[in-house]
């Protein structure tokens, strides 16, 4: 289906359809197309005909089919994480905070969407369940990890999805799908219910095919809950009654340090051409630094592993999950268990957490992160005093060859550098489609995102200006599926 949110509320509205075609319609559509693709893990179309039977159309959502990243709990649904740890393994017993307050706004949870195993991974190649491709070329990678969520809303396999961004797992996947993927401030969504990678990093966000249904779906996952003790008390403000304010004298800062070397020359020049669209429209624009960008990455792969290795721990063969066949004994029991449950990737970065946390390099390896992470935070508390946003490239290049990284972890890991450093500081981003690039042996041009990153819960101004560029150009319409 091609309708957006808003699309479909109004044909809710008048009639034109119902919740219950719309959701046969959308079945059909995952049933035809999502073999080439693989972003779905599962869909339950009967439990979802049951909810649409009595869906209330007078709700924000009423009616409205959201996927769900394989990693957020929602009762009576499986959630394997895409790992065989829990893959066939484990039913969720309850409803994560997002899902509730969907549900409250009168949203259908429908489908499980695919994903990097456990959300480790960059272009969803480490799902331990089945590949998916991008929509726009399936000999490429759809972004990760919340690949598949970008994947089914590029291929109008689903109105929009949740997704969750550890280091750019909404964003990226976003800009390479050719959507519209939004990462809150930390503490503006509520983690209960999903399965944490890094605890300090890890938020829950929307992907969409336009930032109008960004806004309306933030509106609805927002605000505070006393099971989420990273949840902050903040007011929750009207996102969408800000959309189509002017931008007039929004100042916007470009950081050097993300247009040096190593882009893409397509993917900078379709950032620069969006920057001159936002100029345009009113804004200004002024040169920034971001001096501790050079320490990001490797900041980012010591604290994101470190609390993996701890929130991991628990998958251990015993209460749930994948167990190993007739273990001698249970030190073989937890052995075995945990190498044939987890993937590759997902072995790696424990194995990474857990060194760093070890006597004699702790304090070697991630005290000392923790305080390269507080300046990088303080590099943008300055940035934030001279300028309201700031854009940059979502990714240094367009989405690259299934299997052309898997072997350089390194490389797979550089991908991140425009990204991750929005997850260390705890601020909101967005990735807007901003335009393509001729890639050799691509079947036809690729997305580019444009990412603007805003203050923290500074959402508003962020989806003012996103939209403002949006509604400005003809990006966000083309569609992998014409």
């Amino acid at each position: 289906m091609k309708h957006t949110i808003s699309e479909l509320r109004a044909a809710y509205a008048s009639g034109d359809t119902t919740p219950t075609e719309a959701i046969r319609s959308l079945s059909e559509t995952i049933v035809s197309r999502d073999g080439d693709i693989g972003g779905y893990l599962s869909h339950d179309l009967e439990t979802a005909l049951a909810e649409a039977a009595h869906a209330d159309l007078a709700k924000p959502l009423g009616g409205v089919p959201i996927a769900i990243k394989d990693l957020i709990n929602v009762k009576g649904h499986p959630c394997s994480c895409a790992s065989k740890m829990l893959h066939g393994h484990y039913t969720s017993p309850y409803d994560a905070t997002v899902i509730r307050k969907l549900r409250e706004a009168g949203a259908i949870p429908f489908g499980r969407a695919n994903m990097d195993e456990f959300a480790m991974g960059s272009s969803n190649e480490n799902s331990g369940i089945q590949i998916c491709r991008n929509p726009w070329d399936t000999d490429r990678i759809p972004g990760g990890s919340s690949g598949g969520s970008a994947a089914i809303v590029a291929s109008d396999t689903a109105i929009a999805a949740l997704g969750s961004d550890t280091g750019g797992s909404i964003r990226q996947p976003a800009s390479h799908c050719g959507v519209v993927g939004l990462k809150p401030t930390y503490g503006r969504v509520s983690r209960f219910g999903l399965v944490a990678f890094a605890s300090s990093l890890d938020q829950i966000g929307p992907l969409t095919k336009t930032t109008e249904d960004a806004a309306r779906l933030l509106q609805a996952i927002s605000g505070h809950d006393e099971r989420d003790s990273t949840s902050l008390k903040e007011p929750v403000p009207d996102y969408v009654a800000a959309l189509g304010q002017d931008i007039a004298g929004l100042k916007i800062g470009l950081p050097k340090e993300y247009f040096a070397e190593g882009l893409n020359p397509q993917v900078r020049a379709a950032v620069e051409t969006a920057v001159k669209q936002l100029e345009s429209l009113g804004a200004e624009t002024v040169e920034i630094s971001l001096p501790n960008t050079e320490h990001a990455v490797a900041v980012y792969y010591i604290i994101a592993t470190a609390e993996a290795s701890a929130n991991l721990a628990r998958f251990d063969g015993v209460r749930y999950g994948h167990r190993a066949a007739n273990p001698e004994d249970l030190l073989d029991h937890y052995k075995r268990s945990r190498a044939e449950g987890f993937g590759e990737e997902v072995k790696r970065r424990i194995i990474l957490g857990t060194y760093v946390l070890s006597s004699g390099y702790y304090d070697a390896y991630y005290l000392r992160a923790q305080k390269v992470r507080t300046l990088i935070r303080e590099d943008f508390t300055k940035a934030f005093s001279q300028v309201d946003l700031i854009a940059s490239p979502v990714s240094p290049t367009p989405p690259f060859r299934l299997g052309e990284k898997l072997d350089d972890p390194l490389a797979m890991y550089l991908a991140d550098i425009y990204t991750i450093s929005a997850n260390l500081a705890g601020i909101c981003g967005i990735s807007v489609p901003c335009g393509f690039a001729e890639t050799e042996g691509a079947a036809r041009p690729l997305p580019v995102g444009l990412q603007l990153l805003g203050k923290p819960f500074g959402e508003t101004d962020l989806l003012r200006a996103a939209h403002a560029y949006e509604q400005s150009t003809d990006w966000h319409r083309q569609r992998a599926f014409a």
